[in-house]
This record gives C-alpha cells, sequence and structure tokens, in this order.
C-alpha cells in the first residue's frame, strides 16, 4: 500500500519528459535486463533466476500489446500500460518473499526495481494522447 502512495505521488511530482517512444525502448532494454538477470542468478539461485524470467516476461508482453510506437499489436492503451508499470512497481517488493528468496542478496534486485520502475512511471507522460504510429513516424523521430 505505502509503494503504491509513494509511486502516485512520484506521479504527481515528477516532470513528464519520457515519451511513448522512449518508454517503448526502456520497457525493452528492462525486460532484457531481467531475461540477463534470469542468467547470471540461474545457478546461484534458481528461486530468484524464476522470478527475473517471470517479472521479464510480463514486461516483454506488456509492451508488445501496448499502442505505443513500438508496441506490436495495441490492445491495451498507454494509460492502461502505466497503471500495471505501477502494479508491477509495487509487486516488485513482494515478489521475493512469494518466491521465497527474501533473505538473500537478490532479493535487493526486484526491491531497486520497485524504485527505478517508480521513477520512470513519475517521468513517463502517460496522457500524452494515443501512443500509437507508424514504424516510420518512430523513425523519423529518432
Amino acid at each position: 500500500m505505502a509503494t503504491a502512495i509513494i509511486v502516485h505521488e512520484l506521479q504527481k511530482r515528477l516532470p513528464k519528459v519520457i515519451t511513448p517512444d522512449v518508454h517503448g525502448l526502456i520497457d525493452y532494454a528492462h525486460a532484457a535486463f531481467f531475461l540477463c538477470a534470469g542468467i547470471f542468478l540461474w545457478k546461484r539461485n534458481k528461486a530468484a533466476a524464476v522470478a527475473s524470467f517471470a517479472t521479464s516476461g510480463l514486461i516483454l508482453g506488456e509492451a508488445l500489446i501496448t499502442d505505443y510506437p513500438l508496441g506490436a499489436t495495441p490492445v491495451i492503451s498507454f494509460e492502461t500500460h502505466g497503471q500495471l508499470d505501477a502494479a508491477l512497481a509495487s509487486a516488485s517488493l513482494i515478489t521475493p518473499q512469494l518466491f521465497g528468496f527474501g533473505k538473500t542478496g537478490a532479493a535487493n534486485l526486484f526491491r531497486l526495481n520497485a524504485i527505478v520502475e517508480g521513477a520512470v512511471i513519475g517521468l513517463t507522460d502517460y496522457s500524452a494522447g494515443k501512443a500509437a504510429a507508424t514504424a516510420k513516424d518512430f523513425a523519423e523521430s529518432i
């Protein structure tokens, strides 16, 4: 509950400097990070590795179905994506306990993720209107 309040406050107070296309890039990098973390943790802490793979899959799946420039199939709005991001940030705090590695160093990865995710949420302009754009529009913007 406290995390939801913190995320909400960050959303209200931080400048909205992350656009939908940049947010998409962040999402794919975020998914890749957790995939790599899972590979790295596999021999050290299987529970943390599985949680990392699951987190990576959730982030990737959400990115693919969002109506922003890097989404594959626009199923959910960018605003809904933001709400799911907030849920993921909160879930990151309890993931280590749910997967049984809450008292290990690997749990810090998920705690740090909650903070970083909260900052990205706070800096993103989810009200930028319809985020979907053609690949050509996106390519021209970079």
